[in-house]
C-alpha cells in the first residue's frame, strides 16, 4: 500500500496542530522559565515544519503518483487471508483479553496465525499453547508486566 505523500504530510501537519492545541493546556510551572509544554510544543513545530515539504512534493507529483496506490500483495489473497488473521488477533486481544486472559487469548492467536500460515495441523495447538505459556513466563515473571490471567487460575 502507498500513499501519496502530501496524505501523509497533510496527516503529519493535523497530528502536530492537536499536539499543539493540546500543549496549551499544560499547567505553568511556577518559578521556571519552561513548562511542561515546552519540548512537546517544539517537536510539534518541528513537525508541522517537516510536513510542509512533504506536501509541496506530493502535491507536484500528483499527476505521476496517485493518493492511494495498493502494493502487488492485496491481490494475492493468501496474503490478504494473513494480513486480515493478525489484524483480527489483534482486535480479539483488545477486546476479550481481560475477559478470557493472556493465556487462552495468545493461544488462540497464535493458532489462528499458525493454520493461517498452514502449520502442519497437529503441530498448531501444542506450539501454539506452549509458546504463549512461555511469552506469558517472561513477560509476568521475568519482566513483571501484570498480563491479565481471565479464566485461568493463577498458576504460579
Amino acid at each position: 500500500m502507498k500513499f501519496n505523500d502530501m496524505v501523509w504530510g497533510v496527516l503529519l501537519m493535523t497530528l502536530g496542530f492537536v499536539v499543539l492545541n493540546d500543549v496549551r493546556t499544560f499547567p505553568a510551572i511556577p518559578g521556571q522559565q519552561y513548562g511542561p509544554n515546552a519540548f512537546p510544543g517544539l517537536l510539534a513545530l518541528l513537525l508541522i515544519g517537516c510536513s510542509v515539504p512533504l506536501i509541496i512534493k506530493g502535491w507536484r507529483e500528483r499527476a505521476q503518483h496517485p493518493w492511494f496506490e495498493t502494493g502487488l500483495w492485496m491481490r494475492a489473497p493468501q496474503q490478504v487471508r494473513n494480513f486480515a488473521v493478525t489484524v483480527g488477533g489483534l482486535v480479539f486481544y483488545v477486546v476479550a483479553a481481560e475477559k478470557l486472559g493472556f493465556l487462552v487469548c495468545g493461544s488462540a492467536i497464535l493458532g489462528a496465525l499458525f493454520w493461517s500460515l498452514r502449520v502442519r495441523p497437529a503441530l498448531i495447538a501444542p506450539i501454539a499453547i506452549i509458546s504463549t505459556f512461555v511469552i506469558h513466563a517472561i513477560f509476568y515473571k521475568g519482566l513483571r508486566v501484570p498480563l491479565p490471567w481471565g479464566l485461568v487460575p493463577i498458576l504460579y
